[in-house]
């Protein structure tokens, strides 16, 4: 995984998650509930692996002010991972194989409604592999 903070964006880096993000807002508006699930999904799956990693030991302090803080325009803002396209490709597998498994979990107990939404959800994420 890559750890570095992220660098503004480019059409390279944020390529899939802008042509998931137009396919969401089509898969809306065709009223499409399992693409729509499965691409909110994997744009949350996505978000949460650029997330900064927490600090490993949060200080307590009884001073107002805390050394090495900062203020102003964009104090509150934490640096973010850059994803890979090996491990973009990574997590959309992860998504794609747990729907899978899922499904047939369903599928060995007679839900087969639920196995058909699972098993589509994982084909609509299939082209962004």
């Amino acid at each position: 995984m890559n750890d570095r903070p992220r660098t503004p964006p480019t059409a390279d880096v944020d390529a899939p998650r802008a042509r998931m993000r137009a396919d969401l807002v089509t898969a809306m508006r065709e009223r499409r509930r399992e693409t729509v699930s499965a691409l909110r999904t994997a744009l949350a799956a996505l978000d949460n692996a650029e997330a900064a990693p927490a600090p490993e030991t949060l200080r307590t302090t009884t001073n107002e002010h805390i050394a090495g803080s900062r203020s102003g325009v964009g104090s509150t803002e934490a640096p973010r991972r850059v994803l890979s396209d090996d491990r973009i490709r990574a997590l959309l597998n992860e998504q794609i194989e747990e729907r899978t498994v899922e499904a047939d979990r369903y599928e060995a107990h007679g839900r087969h409604d639920a196995a058909r939404r699972l098993r589509t959800e994982a084909d609509a994420l299939r082209p962004y592999l």
